[in-house]
């Protein structure tokens, strides 16, 4: 069906494939693995005649050379390609994508009988068909994109990284499609990141390094190779349930009694946790030096009690200033404190004089029917308020003169 052989690409001065070979037959499922930048997707642009770089060798399917040939000849002669991304035309209907998959020549007799197939396969399709194919999910988009190729009524379909940017549960589903498709009697050439789903339905694979081909297998086989295990399939964990590697053995199954061995000779055993290094030192110390009979302690000689303190006769505590008014309305308590803070403050600008009282309202005259109340007696409060006011001028007058002094100190 398809066979390539010795097929290069290249880029300018910059080599992307190096002299490739690949055959594909009817019903069959080939894989390409291989590493990203190896050449996997520009080998099947260039199967397809999209290659934008140079491309030399040979390619052939069912004998007609394909290299130089226009894209559309190489759908007519029968290779149809899913590009990586889907590439399908979001604002049309599902339907419409699926017809316009089907222009060629080769595939006008047949519309019906592959729009029938395709809806076979993916039932999906045949349900959302008049859905715009841009509001699909990622799985549906790819289904889309696998069934416009296959109105083409192609003989080999590739697809590049179908199961790119799907959920497992898709991928599963994507998987299970293209081996129904290989039933149908469709060669399939995939190029696949997920080398663990796609070798479980490849019959056949290839590993492609650094642009070259470098070995060729079944998917069986392939899939129980170290060198794959390791570079695709997480080998590390597959080896590390393996025996050691000898020259010239096979890895063989590790033995839960038999410890690792090195060189035929089994590693010593770790050591029991013993006493700390501090504990060591302390019985060595203990070892040199002669044991001495302990002394008995003395026995406390009690001590007398000191004598009782006399009792200290404390001071009556001061009476805080309450702010109490003043028949006048002063609040006394806070002009006492307001200056003698202002004084104690050493730069602080001249105090300024207090504030007049305000007169005191005329008394009302009493209501005929209400007896006038008599003054209260201010008696000891007159005298207080008398020393607190001299005590404020006091201190005001303490004020100006430093005030004064700083003045005639300065040029």
């Amino acid at each position: 069906m398809l066979e390539v052989k010795g097929l290069s690409a290249a880029y300018g001065q910059h080599p992307a494939l190096n002299k490739a070979s690949v055959r594909v037959g009817k019903g069959e499922i080939v894989v390409i693995l291989g590493a990203n930048g190896a050449g996997k997707s520009t080998l099947l642009k260039a199967i397809s005649g999209i290659c934008e770089g140079k491309v030399t060798g040979s390619a052939r399917m069912n004998g007609h050379e394909l290299v130089g040939m226009k894209p559309d000849r190489i759908v007519e002669e029968g290779i149809a390609l899913v590009p990586e991304g889907r590439g399908i035309f979001g604002d049309l209907t599902v339907e419409e994508n699926l017809t316009l998959g089907a222009y060629s020549e080769r595939a006008k007799d047949a519309e019906r009988t592959n729009l029938d197939r395709v809806y076979t396969l993916f039932p999906k399709l045949l349900e959302r068909r008049k859905q715009v194919a841009r509001t699909m999910s990622g799985g549906e988009q790819q289904m889309v994109a696998i069934g416009r190729a296959m109105m083409s009524n192609p003989a080999i379909l590739t697809l590049d990284e179908p199961s790119l940017g799907l959920s497992p549960l898709l991928s599963k589903e994507l998987f299970q499609s293209l081996r129904a498709v290989r039933d149908t009697g469709i060669g399939i050439l995939l190029v696949e990141q997920n080398a663990k789903a796609s070798l479980a339905i490849a019959d056949r694979g290839y590993l492609l390094e650094n642009t070259e081909i470098i070995h060729e297998d079944t998917g069986a086989n392939l899939a129980k190779d170290p060198a794959v295990q390791k570079a695709y399939l997480g080998g590390a964990a597959a080896k590390s349930a393996r025996g050691p590697t000898r020259p010239g053995l096979e890895p063989g199954p590790r033995s839960a009694e038999a410890p690792d061995q090195v060189g035929g000779v089994a590693p010593a055993p770790r050591p029991a946790k013993g006493p700390s290094p501090s504990d060591i030192a302390a019985q060595a110390m203990s070892g040199l030096a002669p044991a001495r009979p302990a002394k008995p302690a003395p026995p406390p000689t009690p001590r007398p009690a000191p004598p009782p303190a006399p009792p200290v006769a404390r001071p009556a505590p001061r009476p805080a200033l309450a702010a109490t008014p003043t028949p006048t309305g002063i609040d006394t308590a806070s002009i006492v404190a307001k200056a003698a803070s202002q004084s104690s403050r050493k730069g602080a600008p001249p105090a300024l004089p207090p504030r007049p009282a305000p007169m005191p309202e005329p008394p009302k005259p009493a209501r005929a029917s209400q007896p006038a109340r008599p003054m209260p007696d201010l008696g000891h409060h007159s005298d207080r308020l008398r020393d607190m006011l001299e005590e404020i001028e006091t201190a005001a007058q303490r004020a100006r003169d430093r005030s004064r002094t700083r003045t005639r100190g300065k040029p």
